[in-house]
């Protein structure tokens, strides 16, 4: 029985291993159909199974509430809940099932599309910089252009200026020349001028001439005579004027250009100006309506009548 036994220890132990490794086999076999029905069963559940699902659901969701009512709407409702779980831990089992071994690169659509935006973006964006270059390279022969265009009027403006300038100072020299000239001509006129009245009897006083009469005419004669010589009665302007010929008169009386002929009491000069200051002596003037003319003496002035004969005094502006 010892041999017997002894020999049918081995035997045993060899059935043991082949039903170890027949069992050990069918478990990798089993292991393997799991995993590929799994796989076979979650992809289409991670594509298409979840959108049908969620149809299905959104479906039935919205009969629930049009013909069920509230009723059944929280059932239903704890149902959809259901599902939605065991999507989700079929996707969770199937993530960390295939998390030991690789996986290719997969890219979702949504990838894609922001995959697809980035280029497009960057396509746009080198555009945009050919553009903003290209734009800076015109720009910049625009303004280098215009500068020498610039330049060029600018140089022709000052040629143009300094011409002007030049024949601005050759016209004024001809002027100043011209003036000189003309200035030299004036004086060499009065000076014959003044030796000619002077010769003939007249007195120069403050660039003006000065006729005194040695002979006798009435106001209107002698207005006359003034006239036909250039001149006309005098006319007394201020008390420098009147001393002057205040030296000249003595003691003999001489017309002036004073008269009221046209409204008595409304004395006006020769040259049709009114009287502002006179030389009056008190009570002059009192002869009304029959002395209308102004004859001065070394005293004064006084009012006679016209048709008087006297001496009398014309003035000439050296102009």
């Amino acid at each position: 029985m010892g041999e017997e036994d002894a020999k049918m220890v081995p035997v045993e132990q060899e059935a043991k291993a082949d039903t170890r490794a027949k069992t050990e086999t069918r478990e990798e076999s089993v292991e393997v159909e799991t995993r590929v029905d799994t796989e076979t069963m979650v992809a289409p559940v991670e594509t298409g199974t979840r959108v049908e699902l969620e149809t299905m659901v959104a479906a039935v969701e919205a009969w629930t509430r049009t013909e069920l009512g509230t009723m059944v709407e929280p059932v239903v409702t704890n149902m959809v809940m259901d599902v939605y779980e065991n999507i989700n831990s079929v996707r969770v089992h199937n993530i960390r099932k295939d998390t030991n071994k690789p996986q290719p690169l997969q890219h979702t659509g949504s990838e894609c599309v922001k995959m697809r935006s980035y280029r497009s973006v960057t396509v746009c964006l080198v555009l945009l910089c050919v553009l903003l270059l290209t734009a800076v390279i015109v720009l910049c022969v625009l303004i280098y252009t215009n500068s020498q265009q610039l330049n060029i009027k600018n140089k022709n403006l000052n040629k143009e200026i300094d011409q002007l300038l030049t024949k601005y100072t050759n016209i004024t020299e001809d002027r100043d020349q011209l003036l000189t000239k003309y200035t030299n001509i004036t004086e060499e006129r009065d000076q014959l001028l003044t030796n000619c009245l002077l010769t003939d009897g007249w007195k120069y006083y403050r660039f003006n001439y000065y006729y005194i009469s040695s002979k006798l005419k009435n106001w209107t004669e002698s207005r006359r005579y003034c006239r036909e010589r250039g001149a006309d009665l005098i006319i007394i302007n201020n008390k420098e004027e009147q001393d002057f010929i205040k030296k000249i008169l003595g003691t003999a009386r001489y017309w002036i250009g004073l008269t009221d002929i046209e409204v008595e009491g409304r004395w006006k000069w020769v040259d049709g100006m009114t009287l502002t200051t006179g030389f009056w002596v008190t009570p002059q003037p009192d002869g009304k309506i029959n002395e209308n003319c102004v004859a001065s003496t070394s005293s004064g002035w006084f009012d006679y009548q016209c048709t008087n004969s006297m001496k009398w005094i014309c003035e000439k502006n050296k102009t």
